[in-house]
C-alpha cells in the first residue's frame, strides 16, 4: 500500500531549472537501462545460450511491460500524490536492477525485467503529469523540450558507458550501474521534489471513476490522434533500437562503430529537442510538429529507396537515421503536450492512459520490426514510411483537416496557453 504522505518534504522551492533537470534524469533512467545494454547483447546472448534475433526481448519486454504498467500510477498519483508514487517506483527499480544482476537463466532475466518494467512505470509515466501540473500549453511543450534535451544526452552516450563497463566487468555489472543511478536520482527527489497535485485535484480511487478518467483521456478527437500517431512513429523508433546493435555489426559489418553510430543518432535528437524548446512558444506546438512530420516522411522515403536501391553504406544509412531521428524530436514532445493540455484536473491518469497506449504498441510494433531484421535495413526503412504516412492521416482526423493552426477550442484553456 502507498502511503499518502512521504517525509521530509522540502523546504525550500524547487526552481524551474532544478525540476526539467530532475525530471529528466528520472525519465533517463529508464533509457540507461535500455541502451547501455545494448553492446552487452551479444556477450549476454553467449553467456545465457540465446540464439538469433531472441536477445532483442532483453529489450522488448521492458519496454512492453512498462507500457502495461503505466496504467498503474497515474491513478495512484491522482489520489496519492506525486512524490509517494515517484519515490515507490524508483525503491523497485533499485530492487530489480540487482535482481537482474543475479539471475543464471535467460528466462529468469526476461522474468525480472518485465518485472521491472511494470513495476516502475511510475519513472517516465508521472514526469508528464508532474509539469502538466505545474503549466500547461506551449509552455508545457517548451519544459518538455529541454527535458527531453537532457533525456535524450542519455542514449546518445549510454551505450558507450556499456561499453566501457563492459572492459571492466561483464554484463551484469550494467544492472549495478543502473541501482546506482537509482538510488542517487531516489535521494534527490526525496530530499527536492515538492508535491504538485493540488489537494482540491485528488481523485477517488474507484474503479468507475479511473476508467472514465482515462477513457475520458483518450476518446477525445483532438487527442487520440496525437496519441496513436506518435506511437506508430516511435514504434519504428524501438525497431531500430531493437535491431540496431545487429543491424550496425552484422548487416554493416561494423561493430566497433556501434556506439558511435548510434550516440549520433541519438544525440540528434537531443538537439532537435533543444532547438524545439527555443522555438515552440513563438511558432506553436502544432505548427512545428506538423511540419516535422512532413519532412519526416520525405525522409523516410529516401531510406526506402536507398535500402531498396543496391549496396547502402553505412553511413547513407546513419545520416537518414540521424535526421529522421532528429525529427522525432521536434515531433514527440509536442504531440505529448498537445494530448495532455486539455485534462489538468486529471493529469495523472491521462499521462497513465496516453503512456500505456503509446508504450504497449509502440513495444509490440517495435518488437515486430526488430524481428523482421534480415541483415539490411529494409525492414525498418519501410516501417518508418508506413508509420509516418498513418501518422499524418491519425492527425488529420484529429485536427479535422486543418494543420499548422491551434485549435478553434481553445478559449477552453486558461489564457496565454497557446498550442
Amino acid at each position: 500500500m502507498i502511503p499518502a504522505t512521504i517525509t521530509p518534504a522540502p523546504t525550500k522551492p524547487i526552481g524551474e531549472t532544478e525540476l526539467i533537470w530532475l525530471m529528466a534524469l528520472l525519465m533517463a533512467l529508464q533509457a540507461f537501462g535500455i541502451d547501455a545494454m545494448l553492446p552487452a547483447l551479444d556477450e549476454m546472448a553467449l553467456d545465457l545460450g540465446v540464439e538469433g534475433n531472441d536477445r532483442q526481448f532483453v529489450i522488448g519486454i521492458y519496454l512492453l511491460t512498462a507500457g502495461i504498467g503505466a496504467l498503474v500510477p497515474g491513478a495512484l498519483a491522482d489520489r496519492y500524490g506525486r512524490r509517494p508514487v515517484l519515490l515507490t517506483a524508483i525503491v523497485i527499480y533499485i530492487l530489480l536492477a540487482v535482481a537482474c544482476a543475479m539471475v543464471t537463466t535467460y528466462e529468469q532475466l526476461l522474468a525480472v525485467r518485465a518485472a521491472a518494467g511494470f513495476f516502475a512505470a511510475g519513472i517516465v509515466a508521472l514526469p508528464p503529469a508532474i509539469i502538466r501540473d505545474r503549466v500547461g500549453g506551449d509552455k508545457m511543450a517548451r519544459m518538455m523540450s529541454l527535458i527531453f534535451v537532457i533525456f535524450l544526452m542519455v542514449p546518445a552516450i549510454a551505450p558507450s558507458i556499456g561499453e566501457l563497463i563492459l572492459k571492466v566487468g561483464d554484463w551484469r555489472m550494467i544492472f549495478a550501474a543502473m541501482a546506482l543511478q537509482g538510488i542517487f536520482i531516489g535521494s534527490w527527489v526525496y530530499f527536492r521534489l515538492p508535491e504538485s497535485l493540488a489537494p482540491e485535484n485528488r481523485q477517488p480511487i474507484h474503479a468507475a471513476t479511473i476508467a472514465r478518467n482515462m477513457g475520458t483521456a483518450l476518446s477525445e478527437r483532438s487527442v487520440i490522434g496525437y496519441v496513436i500517431g506518435s506511437t506508430l512513429v516511435f514504434g519504428a523508433l524501438f525497431g531500430f533500437i531493437n535491431s540496431s546493435q545487429q543491424l550496425i555489426g552484422d548487416g554493416f559489418g561494423r561493430p566497433d562503430l556501434f556506439p558511435i553510430v548510434f550516440g549520433i543518432c541519438a544525440g540528434t535528437m537531443a538537439v532537435a529537442s533543444w532547438s524545439n524548446s527555443r522555438i515552440v512558444e513563438r511558432f506553436g506546438a502544432r505548427r512545428v510538429s506538423h511540419t516535422a512530420m512532413f519532412a519526416f516522411i520525405a525522409v523516410a522515403g529516401l531510406q526506402v529507396v536507398f535500402a531498396f536501391g543496391g549496396e547502402e553504406s553505412l553511413w547513407q544509412f546513419v545520416t537518414l537515421m540521424a535526421i529522421n531521428m532528429a525529427l522525432l524530436g521536434f515531433i514527440g514532445s509536442n504531440f505529448g503536450s498537445i494530448a495532455m493540455n486539455p485534462f489538468f484536473h486529471i493529469a495523472g491518469a491521462a499521462s497513465s492512459a496516453h503512456g500505456f497506449v503509446r508504450m504497449t504498441s509502440a513495444a509490440i510494433l517495435g518488437a515486430m520490426i526488430g524481428y523482421a531484421f534480415d541483415g539490411t535495413a529494409r525492414p525498418l526503412a519501410l516501417a518508418l514510411l508506413a508509420s509516418g504516412i498513418a501518422c499524418l492521416l491519425l492527425v488529420l482526423f484529429s485536427e479535422k483537416g486543418r494543420l499548422f493552426t491551434p485549435p478553434q477550442a481553445q478559449q477552453r484553456y486558461p489564457a496565454g496557453m497557446r498550442s
